[in-house]
């Protein structure tokens, strides 16, 4: 009963998030990418081998795409998720000149000959958070299931507009909170990291 409930309560929030997302402007979408590029390369510390997984945005998600050029551009690692149903995610390696593939839900993917990795850091759409690090996803749970299944813990970057920020979001026991948000605004870090 206390499920449904969080589930209901979820399911309202996502419709404001939904809704604060789609608000944002043309100009103020185009600048946060580049800012939010900015952010990521002045507050993370990368080893040359680690794996960074990003995401082909849709409909109106953070578009993470500026980061994901200067990554493949500086010789990164960089894999993109592939949406197979209800499963987990499958983090496939994008390498240097390859296309990208419709991979479901409107969203681009290495070719599925692609080797399959597990990300040193992740940057993850969402459609709300809050100041504890908690995520609003779409309620699939693509996420939460991928991250439990890996051999080691990546840090998660979520990526979001401030508008979509909330005072305080309901986490159930399989959620699993952000390490750090990349807004308009910049970077902020959550839990140990602060």
């Amino acid at each position: 009963m206390a499920d449904d409930y969080i589930e209901d309560a979820k399911a309202g929030l996502r419709d404001k998030a939904r809704s604060a997302r789609a608000a944002v402007s043309a100009d103020i979408r185009a600048e946060a990418a580049a800012t939010a590029s900015k952010a990521f390369f002045d507050s993370i510390t990368l080893e040359p081998d680690w794996i960074v997984a990003g995401y082909w945005p849709i409909r109106d998600e953070f578009d993470c795409r500026p980061i994901l050029v200067r990554l493949m551009d500086s010789g990164q690692p960089v894999c993109l998720p592939v949406t197979e149903g209800d499963q987990p995610l499958t983090m496939r390696l994008w390498q240097d000149g390859e296309a990208l593939y419709p991979s479901g839900f409107g969203t681009l993917a290495p070719i599925e000959t692609a080797p399959v990795v597990e990300p040193d850091i992740m940057l993850i759409p969402l459609l709300g958070f809050d100041s504890t690090g908690t995520r609003l996803g779409y309620g699939k749970g693509h996420y939460d299931r991928t991250i439990v299944r890996m051999t080691k813990k990546p840090q998660l970057i979520g990526l979001a507009f401030a508008a979509q920020e909330f005072h305080q979001l309901p986490r159930e026991a399989h959620d699993i909170p952000l390490d750090a948000i990349i807004t308009e605004t910049g970077l902020r870090r959550f839990g140990a990291g602060q």
